[in-house]
């Protein structure tokens, strides 16, 4: 069976991908700008477990857009539909000199043009 906190790593891989297929470079905006994403806080429903060699398939979807933060729904599930993971994670957007919340610039929102 997957190890409880092997799901973090999913959920937060799915998240990156996300925004790197809409358009977002999280490096170059950490560089750019001094700022990045930082879970603020999570909630999970462990509803059963992913076994060996199980094809998993993560997803993300906005819930909720605030000025400095997001709150994302994923789930995990087997490539046959049987859900394993239900999340609710909220991310916020951190200034990391002064390590303090920070309005998210339109170019950390996928789809927007930098």
């Amino acid at each position: 069976m997957v190890y409880h906190a092997s799901y973090l790593r999913f959920l937060e891989r799915a998240r990156t991908e996300w925004l790197r297929a809409g358009g977002v470079d999280q490096s170059a905006l950490r560089e750019r700008t001094g700022l990045a994403f930082m879970v603020r806080s999570m909630e999970i429903d462990f509803l059963k477990a992913a076994l060996l060699d199980d094809e998993l398939i993560v997803t993300v979807e906005v819930q909720e857009r605030r000025a400095a933060s997001i709150l994302f729904g994923q789930s995990i599930r087997r490539a046959d539909g049987t859900e394993l993971i239900r999340a609710r994670v909220r991310v916020a957007c951190v200034d990391l000199h002064r390590m303090a919340p920070a309005r998210i610039p339109d170019e950390a929102l996928p789809g927007r043009d930098p």
